[in-house]
């Protein structure tokens, strides 16, 4: 094969020192067309001259290379999208301890370990004392981080921790901001909370992707956790609105001493947070 390689012209060097002009390119794609077209054999030899490869056959074979790679790529995706982590310990577990054990850990995200997140549900509940508008907040917020977790466990969607943290931590820290630079919540809130939403339920994804799922299990697993987010949510929601809203929201100083000062220290966490995890 070599000395086949060395025999083309545009080749110059030896073939171990890859000393090869630009011609030697069209040698080797003369070479593998050759290949294909005559069948391997211990003493083939092209005897016509190399000169230059009709456009045709290099059009053909870059076809072929691109539609092989393209099968590949294919395959590796369908084996990463169906690819998460197992856990193997809860396989052969009833249905009911399954749902029970990522309920829990779907509670114990948010309280006690998600501080970022129990920030930013405490950022959405202070500019507005409606329930209603709570509501509609934490709506667009399950929604958004169901359809990331989803997707990110399948591994649809994947973005390293490195880039989600960083983006969690600003958008604790915009809320917190907007509370005090805004007097009346915007229709914007909704869809910037969706988009946060977004981000967020990559997070949730990352936590849950260490526990891994038990084969089989994964819808009921994926909703059992995202049901123990909302529990934990819905706790600090009723937290907010027990402790600071329903005592306070009628009071004249109820923006100046309870939503600007409490939004303050949750923008200065937030944004200790994010040079944390943007450069440290």
């Amino acid at each position: 094969m070599t000395e086949l390689i060395n025999s083309f012209p545009g080749f110059t060097g030896s073939f171990g020192d890859k000393r090869i002009d630009k011609r030697a390119e069209e040698a080797l794609y003369r070479l593998v067309l050759g290949l294909f077209k005559e069948g391997v054999r211990g003493d083939y030899r092209l005897t016509k001259p190399l000169n230059i490869i009709p456009q045709s056959q290099l059009v053909k074979f870059h076809k072929a290379l691109k539609s092989f790679s393209l099968i590949v790529l294919l395959a590796f995706a369908a084996q990463a999208v169906s690819a998460h982590n197992i856990n193997y310990a809860l396989e052969k577990a009833p249905v009911g301890d399954v749902v029970w054990f990522y309920v829990r850990l779907g509670v114990t995200h948010i309280i006690p370990e998600g501080l970022d997140h129990i920030l930013f549900v405490v950022g959405l509940c202070l500019l507005s004392t409606k329930m209603s508008t709570i509501i509609w907040q934490a709506t667009a917020f399950t929604i958004a981080h169901s359809i990331t977790l989803a997707l990110s466990m399948k591994n649809i969607i994947v973005a390293p921790g490195s880039v989600v943290e960083p983006i969690i931590a600003l958008s604790i820290l915009f809320v917190a901001i907007e509370n005090v630079v805004i007097h009346e919540l915007k229709s914007w809130r909704i869809a910037i909370v969706f988009v946060f939403g977004l981000i967020h339920g990559m997070g949730f994804a990352s936590a849950l992707n260490e526990i891994g799922l038990p084969p089989d299990r994964f819808i009921t697993s994926i909703l059992s956790f995202n049901a123990g987010v909302e529990l934990g949510q819905i706790t600090v929601i009723a937290a907010v609105f027990l402790l600071l809203i329903i005592p306070f929201r009628k009071k004249l100083w109820y923006r100046s001493w309870i939503v600007n000062p409490v939004s303050i220290c949750i923008a200065l966490v937030a944004a200790y947070w994010s040079v944390e995890r943007l450069f440290f």
